[in-house]
């Protein structure tokens, strides 16, 4: 299936937002999800199944000084 993981379509078997996040290897306490435009709670993450055409967002917090 064909999602959009921040701008860029990517060729992906299904999965929910909580394997892809696994998948890609990000930390997920540092992450902040947007699906669709909505920003889902990392709870819900393993509910959320995605599915062709889905649009993400992940952004993730850098800390520095």
């Amino acid at each position: 299936m064909q999602i959009t993981i921040n701008g860029k379509i990517e060729q992906m078997d299904a999965c929910t937002i909580d394997q892809l996040v696994r998948r890609q290897g990000l930390k997920p306490e540092a992450l902040v999800v947007e699906h669709n435009r909505r920003i889902v709670q990392q709870a819900h993450w393993q509910e959320i199944q995605l599915r062709e055409g889905d649009s993400l967002e992940l952004l993730r917090f850098v800390g520095g000084g």
